[in-house]
């Protein structure tokens, strides 16, 4: 699973009515393009202290099964075979398959734990596989994972559930994808990055365009419900011209999803990305270049802009989702399933139940050890105040709808919202004045640039920010 940067992508219709014609103002752009975060959750992870353990996490677990929310489960595969050098995912790079059996047995022991606390009589209604590269697992492997999950918390059968995986194009074929389908899988992500011989070289990921083809062909043919495909800009020796080649071809292959990530060099906190050389790597002047380009080429293709780095045919439920109110953010992007709670299985995984945040340790050794001694691997987390949940419902919405309705979160929250956020309202005046949303009473909407820009928008809600002075935050462009 990329986790990057991601391109904020905008000019399409969300929940508020868009000007017809997009505005660049390159200008606008450099000014706002400082570092901030990707708020997949709200607070970020940087607020997540060691003092939460693995007894606060099950309280959680206890509290949630009043609400009746139904479940999603994410479960973390941190295997690869070889290391993309762009990559800054949770990863160990191994050829070694037997290793995925001792950690399949420890992902029962967690899933053990976890579910004595819960109502499995919840539904699942979300399931994801991310990694590392899922699809390192055998298919027999990927059977019993998925036995597991079956036996401790019930999957559904529902046509409404959302069950995807991460694949490697590299790492499957049609028997993968067939054989998917058959453990309830009906949404597959392939990684494809970029189409350039040439990039692909200078990232140590050789993929052709058949790879990816062939497994696209089959996914239809098979009937998945979506099909997502992945993309990075601001990889070495891409050119406006270079991305354009490849955004014609995915656009010909016609995926439901896409996603468009702005890859960050941090080679001092990523290691592979050290065997990036950063002349290789485009210009700010290429990458906005890049930028406009991937715009105007999929907005014209017909894709909605959802937000931030994804986009989605009209049609698909993501869309459907935006234009209905529901749509939500979690740790894997946007999701069609709001009002979930989110069980994070497997080494680094986080869980969003109720009004907390737990994660699980980066380290294998470490997550392997808290199991083998019978006990949840939680190493850090966060349980919300009544700020951060009021919070956490703004922010989302921005980042979800594109806007903000005062008025519902007064009456949602009872408070009076227009007062409460007197001094976010009072930096985003600057904001408002450059063009980037603009306020009929209690209505903020981000314009088309305001949508490239909404990280900035929703940095202004952000209580904890002022104390992450120190932290460093990918660029928001």
């Amino acid at each position: 699973m990329p986790v990057h940067a991601p391109a904020v992508l905008p000019f399409a219709p969300a929940v508020a009515a868009a000007p017809s014609q997009p505005v660049w103002n390159e200008t606008l752009l450099r000014r706002y393009d400082t570092s901030g975060p990707r708020y997949t959750s709200y607070p970020t992870a940087l607020s997540f202290h060691e003092q939460f353990t693995p007894g606060d996490l099950t309280q959680a677990l206890e509290r949630s099964n009043t609400s009746r929310r139904p479940l999603s489960l994410y479960v973390h595969i941190p295997f690869c075979r070889k290391i993309c050098f762009y990559c800054a995912c949770n990863k160990i790079a191994t050829k070694n398959a037997a290793l995925a059996e001792p950690y399949i047995a420890r992902l029962d022991r967690e899933m053990v734990l976890t579910a004595r606390h819960l109502d499995t009589s919840r539904p699942v209604q979300q399931l994801h596989w991310g990694g590392g590269t899922p699809t390192f697992l055998s298919l027999n492997q990927m059977g019993d994972l998925i036995d597991r999950l079956h036996a401790r918390f019930g999957l559904s059968e529902s046509p409404e559930r959302d069950y995807a995986i991460e694949i490697d194009p590299r790492e499957a074929d049609v028997f993968t994808l067939r054989h998917l389908q058959s453990l309830g899988f009906n949404r597959v992500s392939l990684g494809v990055q970029d189409l350039s011989p040439l990039v692909q070289k200078a990232i140590n990921r050789i993929q052709p365009r058949v790879l990816t083809e062939t497994l696209m062909d089959e996914a239809h043919r098979l009937g998945f419900r979506s099909l997502n495909l992945d993309l990075i800009y601001g990889l070495p020796f891409q050119t406006e011209k270079s991305f354009a080649d490849t955004l014609r071809q995915v656009i010909e292959l016609n995926p439901a999803r896409l996603s468009v990530f702005n890859y960050a060099h941090m080679p001092e906190r990523f290691a592979p990305q050290r065997r990036i050389n950063i002349d290789d790597l485009p210009s700010s002047e290429e990458k906005l270049a890049i930028l406009r380009t991937t715009i105007e080429m999929l907005t014209a293709a017909g894709y909605v802009h959802i937000g931030m780095d994804h986009f989605a045919r009209p049609d698909d439920s993501l869309a459907a989702a935006q234009r209905e109110g529901s749509l939500q953010r979690n740790f894997q992007g946007y999701s069609s399933h709001a009002q979930c709670d989110l069980i994070g299985l497997g080494v680094s995984a986080i869980s969003r139940v109720g009004d907390v945040y737990a994660q699980n340790p980066s380290d294998l050794a470490r997550y392997e050890a808290a199991l083998d001694q019978g006990r949840l691997a939680t190493v850090r987390g966060l349980r919300l105040n009544h700020d951060d949940l009021i919070r956490r419902d703004v922010i989302e919405r921005l980042m979800c709808d594109m806007r903000i309705d005062l008025t519902a979160i007064s009456q949602r929250w009872n408070i009076d919202a227009p007062r409460y956020f007197e001094s976010a309202l009072e930096l985003l005046k600057s904001a408002e004045q450059d063009g980037l949303l603009t306020r009929s009473g209690d209505q903020l909407i981000a314009t088309p640039m305001g949508r490239l820009l909404i990280r900035h928008l929703a940095m202004a809600f952000d209580a904890h920010l002022p104390e992450q002075t120190g932290q460093r935050y990918s660029k928001i462009v």
